[in-house]
């Protein structure tokens, strides 16, 4: 995580306050929680959707995923979609070409019968992202379509990390796992 950052602080706070709902939930990995997430609260917000796509192209960066070795971030609809287009954004903002692209959870039965939507990924190196994770099974899922597809994974990153397994289980996978926050930064762990 960085640290001393301005734009994560803020990132931090605005998750806080728009995405974190406090009660009894249960998650869609089936587990229960004194807590949910609801990050299209925050992926899609005015102001919150740009600093998420700075925060995630920096946490990569500082991790030594340059834009130069990324061509392409996107994950499982839909929460990945907009993180993607928020990070395809800011690179561009910044003079950077990183695309975006959508993992369906299975391909369509009609017109191009595609599972990925975008630009093809076949030959890019690219990084798979989630809004939230608690058990990995979205990213995994995203992972294995996309080197179907013929792309290079390099990492999976999230926003927001529940601290719930997600990390391990993508990791014993054999990829890195980067989380913009933790439970720590949104006053949860």
């Amino acid at each position: 995580m960085m640290t001393n950052d301005p734009n994560r602080a803020r990132l931090a706070q605005l998750v806080n306050e728009l995405a974190v709902v406090r009660g009894k939930v249960t998650l869609a990995s089936g587990l229960e929680s004194d807590f949910y997430v609801d990050m299209r609260r925050a992926t899609l917000h005015h102001e919150a959707a740009p600093l998420i796509g700075h925060v995630m192209l920096d946490m990569l960066e500082e991790a030594g995923l340059t834009t130069d070795d990324i061509d392409a971030v996107g994950g499982l609809t839909m929460g990945a979609d907009p993180v993607a287009a928020a990070i395809m954004h800011a690179a561009a903002s910044r003079g950077l070409d990183v695309d975006a692209f959508v993992v369906r959870k299975e391909a369509k039965d009609h017109g191009m019968k595609r599972q990925i939507e975008g630009p093809s990924v076949e030959g890019k190196r690219v990084v798979v992202l989630e809004d939230t994770s608690t058990t990995g099974g979205s990213p995994l899922q995203a992972a294995k379509a996309l080197r179907e597809a013929g792309a290079e994974v390099l990492a999976v990153a999230v926003i927001v990390d529940r601290d719930t397994g997600a990390r391990e289980r993508i990791e014993a996978e054999g990829m890195p796992y980067y989380a913009a926050l933790g439970l720590d930064d949104l006053d949860l762990a």
